[in-house]
């Protein structure tokens, strides 16, 4: 089960967990519009549009990156995206929790999951996934249409935010709406949707936990993460 004390999300500086020592940063990515309040978590080179939705208020969030250094020296020569992170307000963590959804109620042991199948995990207003992304074929005319302001290529440019991820305006948006997104660690997989509660209980942020940094929380009991979401 993941707790406060072995959940580093948003927590820049070293961290030693069992043998392994990791120096983790923190990355601003910009604000992400959410104007629905329906929050969606997805790997969105494959499923946007239909992953992982969670109720938040509707507003404009920041989101982070914490990046994790995983070199045995700690020097900076390899680092992965360990969790992304929506900012929904500011306050003390004091328990980690599965990530409501936004329509059905999990099952106990039940986990919201992001299922990766191209190595990038990202949020987005559901709503506006239907309205601000164009028809026609996404892959060849936004995310690789072999120009510097394809997806692709601003998740590997280290000018328009950090090498990889991107904060990129949906192409029909009309009041900004927009995709943040990056890599996912250390690759494809299903990863955890979880929020970090304040003392009373109000979430404080919506993460992407993508196990790069201690117990994978299947193999302690916790939730299950490829449970409470279907991949279409």
């Amino acid at each position: 089960m993941r707790s406060t004390e072995n959940f580093h999300a948003l927590r820049p500086g070293p961290v030693q967990v069992d043998d392994q020592s990791y120096n983790l940063t923190v990355h601003e990515l910009g604000l992400l519009r959410v104007p629905s309040g329906r929050l969606e978590a997805s790997d969105p080179f494959v499923n946007l549009g239909s992953g992982a939705i969670v109720g938040v208020p509707p507003g404009d969030y920041p989101v982070m990156v914490t990046v994790a250094d995983v070199s045995k020296e700690q020097d900076g020569s390899h680092r992965r995206e360990a969790y992304l992170s929506v900012v929904l307000a500011e306050g003390e963590a004091v328990s980690v929790a599965a990530a409501e959804p936004a329509d059905e109620p999990l099952e106990e042991g039940q986990c919201l999951a992001v299922f990766v199948d191209a190595g990038t995990v990202g949020f987005a207003d559901a709503e506006a996934v239907g309205t601000a992304m164009p028809d026609g074929n996404w892959y060849e005319e936004l995310f690789d249409d072999g120009t510097d302001r394809s997806w692709f290529s601003l998740m590997d440019s280290g000018t328009h935010l950090i090498e990889g991820c991107a904060n990129i305006v949906m192409p029909a948006a009309t009041a900004g709406e927009n995709v943040v997104l990056a890599h996912s660690g250390w690759g494809d997989g299903a990863y955890p949707v979880l929020s970090t509660l304040d003392a009373d209980g109000k979430p404080l942020a919506v993460h992407i936990d993508l196990l790069v940094v201690g117990d994978d929380p299947d193999e302690d009991g916790g939730e299950d993460p490829a449970e409470g979401v279907e991949a279409d």
